[in-house]
């Protein structure tokens, strides 16, 4: 049984095309695998503003995705939440914490997301997103991942305030040189499996994403990784920052990348 969430609510999207990007990956899944997703938020204009400001402003659509993810898991159901930013996330990886807690939390990224208000360079709320995960500031939406269960895939962007705080908490990092299936599930080992996948994390030029980081993994590593964790192990995928293309042509490519990276998710 699969459950799949949808957040159309603004949480600090800083591009115009992310909520719709959300949207057609969600339709595509519905329309694939025969599922009905789970709408939640209202759509929002992009700005370019501090974590200060976007934090509250998504203060529904955070607490409507983590109803929707609590009821989710607790049906037993397996959780595919598609987000239009990793922000998103400040309310579900809380949930998989509290309802998981032996799971292990790969988030594979681009980025490390492992700011905090004091160390943010940029003052983007979805920098912030593991760290707020992991207790390190408030978020006002739960914490209680370990870092020591969470697991950076495919991380080269990492500034170095950041850096500093992923190796005092002990978060693990596989660079995109070293992301094999066998990798990961060495480190993985025994424990059940959340994933969080921002599209920037790939090569640029297979999906377009809110921003764009050279040396990436391609988009058959990321395809292996999911379909070597065992399915009765995985509890949930979470999608996050498709920058859906306005030529319906460019849109409808990148769609069926994901569409063949996320397919082991929904074979089992």
């Amino acid at each position: 049984m699969i459950d799949l969430i949808v957040s159309q609510g603004r949480v600090a999207d800083r591009e115009p095309r992310l909520i719709e990007g959300a949207a057609r990956i969600a339709r595509a899944l519905e329309q694939r695998h025969g599922l009905a997703g789970r709408f939640v938020g209202e759509p929002a204009p992009a700005a370019d503003d501090d974590w200060s400001v976007s934090l509250p402003q998504a203060r529904a659509t955070l607490a409507g995705l983590g109803r929707a993810v609590t009821e989710s898991v607790r049906r037993g159901a397996r959780t595919v939440l598609v987000s239009n930013t990793c922000g998103a996330s400040l309310a579900t990886l809380p949930v998989a914490a509290r309802e998981h807690p032996d799971a292990v939390v790969l988030y594979i990224d681009a980025h490390g997301d492992f700011n905090t208000p004091e160390t943010t360079g940029t003052g983007y709320l979805g920098g912030m997103v593991l760290a707020a995960a992991c207790g390190l500031w408030d978020s006002g939406h739960g914490a209680g991942l370990d870092p020591a269960r969470a697991i950076l895939v495919g991380a080269r962007d990492i500034d170095d305030a950041e850096a500093a705080l992923l190796a005092k908490a002990g978060v693990r990092i596989i660079p995109p040189a070293e992301a094999t299936a066998e990798n990961v599930l060495a480190a993985v080992g025994d424990s059940p499996v959340w994933v969080h996948i921002d599209w920037d994390v790939l090569e640029p030029g297979h999906v377009p994403a809110d921003y764009t980081v050279p040396d990436g993994l391609l988009p058959e590593q990321i395809r292996a990784i999911l379909a070597a964790v065992p399915p009765a192990r995985l509890r949930g995928v979470e999608l996050a920052e498709f920058n859906a293309p306005l030529d319906p042509g460019l849109c409808e490519e990148a769609l069926a990348v994901i569409l063949d990276v996320v397919a082991p998710v929904f074979e089992n």
